[in-house]
């Protein structure tokens, strides 16, 4: 058998402001941007550089219950793992694009680990090699 994951969903308030986080704060690649119709929704894929065939699928909330889950998706915990080969280039680097971290870098036996906001709120762990 041979499985994979290839995209999480992310609920997101607006496609536009949540691409221009990802690709130009995070400095993901905006993979696809495709117009779904006759809906007013869109399938957008973002991926980190380098990150194969995995990526995350942007998805505007369309109801009540998806509006309330964005930026709370997982009920306060870390909710994405992002794995850097060079702790200290990103972690400055999106400080310097004014990237909300909520806890500061610590050492832990499997990395560095500092835990930052996306646009909506929802934690991210960026994790550096031990």
């Amino acid at each position: 058998m041979n499985q994979r994951i290839g995209l999480s969903t992310l609920v997101v308030h607006d496609y536009d402001t949540a691409i221009e986080f990802f690709v130009s704060r995070l400095g993901f690649d905006l993979l696809e941007d495709t117009p779904l119709e006759p809906t007013n929704k869109r399938w957008v894929v973002v991926a980190p550089k380098g990150s194969g065939q995995a990526g995350i699928l942007l998805a505007k909330a369309a109801s009540k219950e998806q509006i309330s889950a964005t930026g709370n998706q997982t009920g306060g915990r870390v909710a994405f793992f992002l794995y850097t080969d060079d702790f200290s280039r990103d972690y400055n680097h999106y400080q310097s694009k004014g990237i909300t971290f909520v806890r500061e870098p610590i050492n832990q036996p499997y990395g560095t680990v500092a835990v930052f906001e996306d646009i909506s709120g929802n934690l991210w762990d960026l994790i550096g090699p031990a």
